[in-house]
């Protein structure tokens, strides 16, 4: 029998040996519950061949070629990376919506005296078990806002903060995006659904009766949006500021985008979509210093004409509530540990 799971919790904490995806490649890249192995049942040009089949031609048919596939497919597992199982192997399958494909792997894996269990309702039960956690409850969790001005290095002060004993999640991690419009990584965002599955993993480790600190930032980060359960948290949230003077911020930013300021085309580009916002003349300045290669004098520049009036623009719209700030005159690694330690001491006081 599928096992039903009542809530988020309870199928991230399933307490079997290994969770199985058996989809397609293409659906396990997109989003997958956290942990899971993805041991695909049909290929993603299988799939189609048999979602061809089941609409042009005939259902019976399409499950008679894919029952097929399937075995085919799933004696492979067996004999490579399950081959290393002994008896008392306790698998946990899904697929899409809990249907033939997971049914069929955990049918073979049960014949052969595995203790193996399908989900019931595969990933969409999943998914509704997400939606419902980051879009339709309160979140439980105390949430503190690591705040401050761009450059002020508040993504290397969260390992430094979790080093320290606070429960930390860095969201610009997770979104594989530094959050701002110069912000992209070598590799690119995960969806959406990806990115919700990966924020939902990552809080249900949380302690709820602990403060959770995470980077302040817009509703979103990158191209993703943070759910409403979240984002309703982090508006609320109360706020512990690291300040540092220009000087020290450009220095850091220079070295912290370092592969930015080496691509001049792309750098080109992303400057020139801030033309509406901020004026022909004030993009056609920082185009100068990245010509004549100024980067440390662009990102003073960056900052203080585009960035800092965002950013308090986006306070006051919020209506931000800083508790505490801690103020550091060099963003080296001496100067983060010591922001770090009054960080800790000013949150604790929360």
């Amino acid at each position: 029998m599928a096992l039903t799971f009542p809530d988020l919790a309870a199928i991230l904490n399933h307490g079997h040996d290994t969770l199985i995806d058996v989809r397609s490649p293409a659906e396990y890249a997109e989003d997958h519950i956290p942990g899971a192995i993805n041991l695909p049942v049909l290929s993603n040009e299988e799939r189609a061949i048999v979602g061809t089949i089941y609409v042009q031609d005939s259902p019976f048919r399409a499950r008679k070629i894919g029952a097929a596939m399937i075995f085919r497919n799933a004696a492979a597992h067996i004999e490579g990376p399950l081959a290393r199982h002994e008896g008392g192997w306790r698998p946990l399958v899904y697929c899409w919506r809990g249907g033939q494909r997971s049914g069929s792997f955990a049918y073979l894996l049960q014949e052969i005296g595995w203790r193996a269990e399908a989900v019931k309702g595969g990933w969409q039960a999943y998914r509704r078990l997400v939606h419902t956690a980051l879009y339709d409850t309160p979140l439980p969790h105390r949430v503190v806002l690591l705040d401050g001005y761009t450059g002020t290095a508040k993504t290397d002060l969260l390992p430094r903060l979790a080093a320290r004993g606070l429960q930390v999640i860095d969201l610009e991690g997770l979104a594989n995006h530094r959050g701002s419009l110069l912000g992209a990584r070598a590799g690119g965002q995960p969806s959406q659904k990806g990115w919700e599955s990966a924020l939902a993993g990552a809080l249900a480790a949380i302690d709820p009766a602990r403060p959770l600190v995470l980077e302040a930032e817009s509703n979103k980060v990158g191209d993703l949006l943070i759910p409403p359960a979240l984002w309703a948290a982090m508006k609320a949230a109360p706020r512990v500021e690291i300040a540092a003077p220009l000087p020290a911020r450009a220095a850091y930013l220079t070295a912290a985008y370092r592969d930015l300021w080496t691509d001049a085309a792309r750098l080109t580009a992303k400057l020139n979509r801030l033309d509406r916002l901020r004026g022909r003349d004030t993009v056609e300045r920082w185009l100068a210093l990245l010509e004549e290669g100024r980067m440390t004098e662009l990102a003073a520049a960056l900052m203080a004409d585009h960035y800092d009036p965002a950013y308090t623009k986006s306070r006051q719209k919020i209506g931000a509530r800083t508790v505490a700030t801690v103020t550091t005159g060099a963003l080296d690694e001496a100067g983060l540990d010591t922001a770090a330690d009054k960080l800790a001491e000013a949150i604790a006081r929360l």
